[in-house]
Formats: structure tokens, C-alpha cells, sequence
């Protein structure tokens, strides 16, 4: 059954998160970069074959048995609607029409959100926000597992279904956490999401349904490109909160794997994060990084200091809302 992870708490940190500083010292530096920032005019296009992909999809999977149902939303359309998931982190930022169309990106989120099968955007918005404002911050930052997971969740078998089930936590832990008021932009998310599901039963049946929600559940669980939840944020070395990754899987992932330059610089696109690092390469080639998400979820796994507690927390004051 394994050991039981040694960790006990959170790594409690009394400084502000590292990023605010080093954005700083690296534009003073390198003013050039504030050129990265802004839409980026391929994404809308990109997210939109994306989406109707799906669709095509859903018609070509209506007479399949349930076994190849299963097969393909984990091997193909799971991966998708991972991938439309970070598309709309990405949208979350305002980068698929810039921060003066602010609407166009909350409703382009949404369409972008059709294939996942359940409302998904606007919830996401609501609390990414804090998640860079109060990176690890104690009952701000959702992205932290509850005590509960931290306690439970320690022994490698444990540590597997809590990788299973990680859909189930990202959904519920914010109810727990740090709720907040439903928005009418998460009502409006609700209702088209759940009328396009109407329609595609109405003309195709239950399968492509079950297709998309279990692709979009399995891929966000046990998947390799699930690496990036463990990757992103959990503390393989001492010290280090952050993380980037930089093989292969980036390219399906709205480089999501260029964190450290993301959580430095939210406003510029995934698409343009890498000339961020090719540009101030003195402050992150000598970062701790991961080569391997499916690595990074097999340490993750059998590594018995590592586990849910493997995440720095601090506390944060409110910011003043504008």
C-alpha cells in the first residue's frame, strides 16, 4: 500500500509571492517585453476549429459501442477539451480580444466551453483571478488542497485516486474553500452550455454526451497532459513554488507548461511566453524545471515526500477591489 507521506502541513512562507519582483526587475531590464503583451489574433480562430472539431465528432462517435465511447473521449476527445480548458485560462486573461473587449472574451470563453459538456468558464474566471493575486494564499488560492486531502491523501495508492478524482476537487473545493455569489455571467454559462448538450441528445443521442463529460473528466484525472496540475505549483524542490515545463505537450496546451513566465507575465499570450524566456534567459534557465509531466505524476505518486501538503501557503491581505 506504500508509506505514508512524511509531510504534515503546508509549507507555511511569511514573504510575498516571487513573482511580483522579478516582473518588475525584468521590465526595467527589458522594457521590449511590454510588446508581448496583448490579443493574440490566432487564438480565436485556433479555439474555434477546436470546438467544432468536437462537434464533428459527436456526430461520428452517435453509432459506436460504449467501449470505443470510452476509447475516444480519453485518447482523442479528452485531450481536446483539456486543451479548450487551458484555451480558456488563456481567454481568462483577456488575450483572445485584449483587455478593452473584456465581454468578447468572457463570451468567447463560454463557446469555447461547448465541448467540455458541463459550464465551466466563467466559474474558472471568477476564482483565477485570486490564484494570481494571492498565489498559495490560505483560503484565497482554490488551487491549494483542502487539509482534509493533504491528511487523507498520502500513501501512493491514495495519491492515485486523488489524481483520479482531481475533476471532483478542482469542482467542489472552491463551495469549501472560499465561496462566492454566483455571477449572471455563470447562469448565462449554465444555460447555453446545458441547451447545446439538449440539442446535441435531441440529434445524436446520449453518446456523444457521455463522449464529451467522460473525455473532459478522464483527461482532467489519470492523463499525462494532467501533469501540468502537479507541475504548475507543487514544491518538488524546497523554496520553489513555481514551475515550468518545456517539452513536447506544450504544443497542445496553449503553452500552459511556460508557468514561471506566465504567473511573471498573465497578460501575454501562451503563444508568446517562450520569447519571454528566450528574451530575460538569465532569470529562468537556472530555475528548477520539469523535462516530463507523466514523470512528474509518477514522483508524484511514489515519491513519499511529496504529496497534496506539497504546496507553499501563505497569508494574504485583500486587496482593495476597483
Amino acid at each position: 500500500m506504500g508509506n505514508r507521506v512524511t509531510r504534515e502541513d503546508f509549507e507555511w512562507v511569511y514573504t510575498e509571492q516571487p513573482h511580483t519582483q522579478r516582473r518588475k526587475e525584468i521590465l526595467a531590464k527589458y522594457p521590449e517585453i511590454k510588446t508581448l503583451m496583448g490579443p493574440d489574433p490566432h487564438l480565436k480562430w485556433i479555439v474555434s476549429g477546436m470546438v467544432f472539431m468536437q462537434f464533428l465528432a459527436c456526430y461520428l462517435v452517435k453509432d459506436l459501442s460504449w467501449k470505443w465511447i470510452f476509447f475516444w473521449a480519453y485518447a482523442f476527445g479528452g485531450c481536446i477539451n483539456h486543451s479548450l480548458t487551458l484555451a480558456i485560462h488563456d481567454i481568462s486573461h483577456n488575450v483572445a480580444f485584449g483587455n478593452k473587449q473584456a465581454k468578447w472574451n468572457r463570451w468567447f470563453a463560454v463557446f469555447a466551453n461547448l465541448p467540455i459538456g458541463i459550464p465551466y468558464s466563467a466559474s474558472f474566471k471568477k476564482y483565477h483571478i485570486d490564484h494570481h493575486r494571492y498565489l498559495g494564499g490560505d483560503s484565497l488560492d482554490v488551487d491549494i488542497p483542502t487539509d482534509f486531502e493533504g491528511w487523507f491523501f498520502c500513501t501512493p495508492l491514495r495519491k492515485l485516486l486523488w489524481l483520479f478524482l482531481q475533476p471532483l476537487f478542482y469542482s467542489l473545493r472552491p463551495l469549501y474553500v472560499n465561496p462566492k455569489a454566483i455571477t449572471r455571467m455563470e447562469i448565462f454559462n449554465a444555460l447555453i452550455q446545458f441547451s447545446i448538450d439538449l440539442i446535441i441528445y435531441y440529434l445524436w443521442g446520449l453518446k456523444p454526451i457521455i463522449y464529451l463529460i467522460a473525455g473532459t473528466i478522464l483527461c482532467m484525472g489519470l492523463h499525462p497532459i494532467s501533469g501540468h496540475f502537479i507541475a504548475e505549483h507543487y514544491m518538488f524542490l524546497k523554496g520553489y513554488e513555481t514551475y515550468s515545463y518545456y517539452g513536447p505537450l506544450n504544443w497542445l496546451t496553449f503553452n500552459v507548461g511556460y508557468h514561471m513566465e506566465h504567473h511573471d507575465f498573465p497578460s501575454i499570450p501562451g503563444s508568446r511566453l517562450p520569447m519571454v524566456k528566450k528574451i530575460a534567459a538569465e532569470y529562468y534557465d537556472n530555475l528548477p524545471h520539469h523535462q516530463s509531466w507523466i514523470r512528474v505524476l509518477w514522483d508524484f505518486v511514489f515519491d513519499d515526500s511529496i504529496g497534496p501538503y506539497s504546496r507553499v501557503k501563505r497569508l494574504c491581505k485583500l486587496a482593495k477591489e476597483s
